[in-house]
């Protein structure tokens, strides 16, 4: 009769109630640690099997303890899952002796015979509980715990097994969190536990207006805690995601495909989540690419940038140059915008961009400083050898011809692509090439001034040595832009747009993208401050030279100014001379002329020759100025 009793209070005990032999007591200042006493009354036998069972007991009552205060809505969806997973675990241990213990086949032997195999497994859930609540543990740090004390233990196979079980009920919860995201592109996560943290601060049109916007990157991002058996696919699931998102941003309810065994209620040996997690992927992905590449014609908007910024079709900045030069000469801080605008409104109407439907995107813009010195403020590009921002110069007074610049207007979602980032890129391209235009078309006019007075017999003088300088410029001008469009720009298009055919995913296009572009800003030498300055000077020589070329006319030869031609074009018929004999008495008189051109003349020759070592020590490094080397040296020996 003694044994039932006390086989009754242990049941009791197991559950935190006193019995008549057996009493409860916590430990001071511990409230999670009890302590059970037995009568000392009782047989000594009797008492130290009870003994026996009490650590059993106190494991039991420090997991319902946990139990009860993990199921709070504040601990979060892996608590709950988990508390729920132990209350249940704790039910079917008492309730099983229970049930033996009321057909009376329970006795003290049979108690013990119960009771040692869980023994273990009480213990184990016990450390693993008294971890997570010293830490606070929720979500992935939960599960991760779960998991690591369940390889180690190894050797015990019954209590990895429980544990392993523990950690598929817990994680039930997060998995549904895991599914809405890789399916639908939505972060249901009330609690915070989800590995992939919303910076909801960050907007797309960010993309279009900020150059270091960080939608793209961090809109979306990986926290710390990542559960172990995500952490090998963790960026596959962000990237699944994020492209979802993009689509349900687009206004298209997107969702993939889920059959039931898509289904992520477990994970396991078999790896079926993984699977799972992949076919996502290559939904997500395939969609996203398809919708920007067809429905939103990234090709064909590339193309379009391509002819305008990189002026791939240049008949319209031919004509926008030729009725905006009055404008663009003002002071950058002097231009009317609006005027230039309606000018470019109107080059591109009356040229063959009338043709493309995208020419209504093209803009214009006036820059607050000079292609250098805009250079110097992009921290992220990779400029070689800047010691610091004095290296490249501002010039002294800027025009619109240094500071005018077109612009596109991107919408979502191809501004994931061509971000203001990547339109910069093209900007400072464009604005470079627009400048060496600049200068060609200058030395054009002069050059045809020289050819207005070939009827003289100019031989020996100043004219025919400023025709020979005025033709070595023009070289050095046709050789650069030369080596711009058909050795850099063409070529690099050209293996940019093979590999968009063949992007797997929008990254892959975004990134083949930024490789274009700064593979031409560095072959178009605006990386490499040494040469561009080089450059630079040299182009500076040619417009000064090109300014003077009518005054250095004028003196030598009485011909009319260029305003007062007969019908207003440069270089359009015979212009007026002197008889030969008044020009030779000119030409000698004004020896200043010649000692200018003279100038002109070492100056250019000097600074062509400068690019020289420069190019030959560079080009080891750098392969793609061999090519540049060819043509601009060769291009001053032919001098």
């Amino acid at each position: 009769m003694l044994e039932l009793i006390l086989i009754d209070d242990l049941l009791f005990a197991l559950v935190g109630i006193e019995g008549r032999y057996i009493s409860i007591k916590r430990v001071h200042g511990k409230a999670d640690v009890v302590s059970f006493q037995v009568d000392a009354s009782m047989d000594l036998a009797l008492q130290e099997f009870a003994k026996r069972i009490f650590p059993l007991c106190e494991s039991y009552l420090l997991i319902d303890e946990f139990v009860e205060s993990r199921s709070q809505f504040k601990h979060g969806l892996v608590n709950h899952a988990f508390a729920a997973a132990l209350r249940a675990f704790l039910l079917a241990m008492v309730a099983q002796l229970e049930h033996q213990f009321r057909l009376r086949r329970l006795s003290i032997q049979g108690l013990w015979f119960y009771c040692q195999p869980m023994t273990g497994s009480m213990q184990a859930l016990s450390t693993v509980i008294r971890k997570v609540s010293a830490n606070n543990y929720a979500g992935s740090a939960v599960l991760n715990l779960l998991q690591s004390q369940a390889k180690a233990m190894a050797g015990d196979s019954a209590v990895r097994s429980l544990l392993e079980k523990m950690t598929h009920s817990a994680s039930n919860a997060y998995l549904s969190i895991l599914e809405r995201w890789i399916y639908e592109g939505v972060i249901d996560d009330p609690y915070d536990e989800f590995f992939i943290a919303e910076n909801k601060s960050l907007q797309k049109e960010s993309l279009t207006q900020d150059y270091d916007a960080k939608y793209w990157r961090q809109r979306y991002s990986l926290k710390k805690d990542i559960p172990s058996f995500l952490a090998n696919i963790a960026g596959t699931i962000l990237t699944t995601g994020k492209y979802l998102n993009v689509m349900r941003e687009c206004g298209y309810n997107v969702q993939v495909p889920v059959s039931e065994n898509s289904k992520l209620m477990t994970f396991g040996s078999n790896h079926q989540y993984l699977e799972c997690v992949k076919a996502a992927y290559e939904f997500a992905s395939g969609e996203l690419l398809s919708l920007i590449k067809e429905k939103y014609d990234l090709i064909g908007k590339l193309r379009s940038i391509k002819h305008y910024l990189l002026l791939d079709q240049g008949d319209f900045l031919v004509h926008f140059m030729d009725i905006a030069r009055e404008e663009l000469l003002k002071k950058h801080d002097e231009i009317s915008v609006e005027k230039l605008q309606s000018l470019l409104d109107l080059a591109l109407r009356t040229t063959a961009a009338a043709a493309d439907p995208c020419h209504e995107d093209l803009t214009c813009c006036v820059e607050r400083s000079s292609v250098l010195k805009g250079l110097s403020r992009l921290k992220d590009l990779d400029i070689k050898n800047v010691s610091h921002g004095n290296d490249l110069e501002e010039p002294i007074s800027i025009t619109g011809l240094e500071t005018f610049s077109l612009s596109y207007k991107i919408q979502w979602p191809l501004s994931i692509v061509i971000s203001r980032k990547a339109l910069t890129k093209y900007q400072l391209i464009f604005r470079f090439l627009f400048h060496c235009k600049h200068v060609e078309r200058q030395l054009c006019g002069a050059w045809q001034m020289h050819q207005g007075v070939r009827a003289l017999n100019s031989h020996g003088t100043a004219i025919s040595r400023s025709s020979l300088l005025c033709r070595s410029m023009l070289r050095f001008i046709n050789s650069l832009l030369h080596y711009l469009t058909f050795e850099v720009l063409e070529p690099n298009w050209h293996v940019l747009h093979g590999r968009l055919q063949t992007a797997k995913s929008i990254d892959e296009v975004i990134q083949h993208h930024d490789f274009f572009l700064d593979k031409c800003l560095k072959e178009c030498l605006l990386l490499l401050p040494e040469l561009i300055k080089k450059v630079e000077k040299l182009k500076s020589l040619c417009l000064q030279y090109a300014a003077a070329t009518q005054w250095l006319i004028s003196l030598s030869i009485d011909i009319p100014k260029l305003d007062e031609q007969s019908d207003g074009s440069v270089g359009s018929g015979k212009l007026k001379s002197k008889n030969p004999s008044q020009v030779q008495k000119v030409m000698t008189r004004n020896s200043a002329v010649t000692d200018s051109i003279l100038k002109f003349e070492r100056e250019f020759n000097a600074e062509l020759q400068s690019l020289r070592p420069i190019l030959s020590s560079s080009s080891q490094a750098e392969p793609y100025l061999t090519h540049l080397a060819q043509w601009i040296l060769g291009a001053g020996n032919d001098q």
